[in-house]
């Protein structure tokens, strides 16, 4: 299939321009869940010296988890290195519980920079861990563009908070 152009240069100007609006800490639910210490309420499934990871409350999958620093930072290069070396050592933790949990056959783990590329908080970034099963993609989003989710929140969020307490 081609793809005509529409060429339309005058448009530079405010596409280079244009910037994101980033809400701030306190309109910034993350923020919010790190401040309040209500985990079971708000699905926070662990906190780290510079990391917190919550249930997505709307969920591509079963068991996607957000995983952000602690601090209200938009851009990778506002991290320093604990905070960065946190949320990756915080997804490895996760994706290898969720290995033992749930037994996925793979993981999508990404990180959407800014509304543009798709991040629906671009003032706080996070990255999605996404653990994902052969045929996990079924007539229904194929059909009607619906996701099924086969798993509450709150009986993922004790299965995981279980499997991430440390065994003695």
């Amino acid at each position: 299939m081609s793809h005509e152009r529409l060429w339309a240069p005058w448009r530079l100007a405010y596409v280079a321009t244009a910037k994101d609006s980033p809400p701030d800490e306190q309109g910034c639910f993350l923020c919010r869940y790190r401040d309040e210490q209500r985990d079971a309420d708000n699905f926070v499934v662990s906190r780290g010296e510079h990391t917190l990871s919550v249930l997505n409350r709307f969920p591509y999958n079963n068991g996607h988890v957000l995983v952000a620093p602690l601090a209200h930072k938009a851009r990778l290069d506002d991290l320093n290195d604990d905070e960065l070396l946190g949320c990756m050592h915080e997804l490895r933790r996760l994706a290898a519980a969720y290995g033992r949990i749930l037994q996925p056959d793979g993981f999508n783990i990404g990180l959407n920079l800014g509304r543009a590329a798709g991040a629906g908080l671009p003032g706080h970034l996070h990255w999605h861990l996404v653990p994902r099963w052969n045929g996990d993609t079924n007539f229904m989003t194929v059909v009607d563009d619906v996701r099924v989710i086969s798993q509450s929140l709150a009986s993922l969020y004790q299965l995981l908070t279980s499997a991430l307490k440390p065994t003695a």
